[in-house]
């Protein structure tokens, strides 16, 4: 859920961001700029491609700092209520209109887990999703057609 209250994240993913953000300041920042100075000493600068591959590449390197600087600033880190309804920080298992059972983790894009589909909040399945109890259907408007969920289940995620 990405809002005024910032971007709700497990335990797990907070860790994960933080250790990322932890890597970039460090040992990435270290090594773009020992492949600058290796690129430097190449020579002419003007025509050197490898030194405007490192320069971009630190350019991309300290945008993603600033989104993970961001993103653990404004964290929504919370234990999720068990209310029986598909929330964000739940997992809703589901059977599609083919009867094929999938479980969705109802929660944004850096909390992804192995093992469940993600579906963000701000997305079509994600939003037809929140609120429903174990025996509703989900109605997805999406760009493929329109699909229908049943909801079997739901349940906070623990990991």
């Amino acid at each position: 859920m990405t809002d005024n209250k910032g971007t709700w994240l497990t335990p797990a993913a907070l860790a994960k961001l933080e250790n990322e953000l932890t890597h970039l300041t460090t040992i990435g920042r270290e090594e773009i700029v020992e492949r600058i100075a290796e690129a430097r000493a190449h020579g002419d600068l003007k025509e050197n491609a490898e030194y405007d591959t490192a320069k971009n590449d630190q350019g991309l390197m300290e945008a993603r700092i600033r989104q993970l600087q961001h993103l653990i600033d404004n964290a929504h880190v919370t234990e999720v209520d068990d209310s029986g309804a598909v929330a964000v920080g739940t997992v809703a298992t589901v059977i599609d209109d083919d009867g094929d059972e999938m479980e969705f983790f109802v929660a944004a894009a850096e909390n992804k887990a192995p093992g469940f589909l993600l579906a963000s909040p701000d997305s079509p399945i994600g939003s037809a999703l929140l609120g429903k109890h174990p025996g509703d259907i989900a109605t997805v408007d999406a760009p493929g057609g329109i699909f229908t969920y049943k909801v079997v289940s739901v349940r906070v995620y623990e990991g």
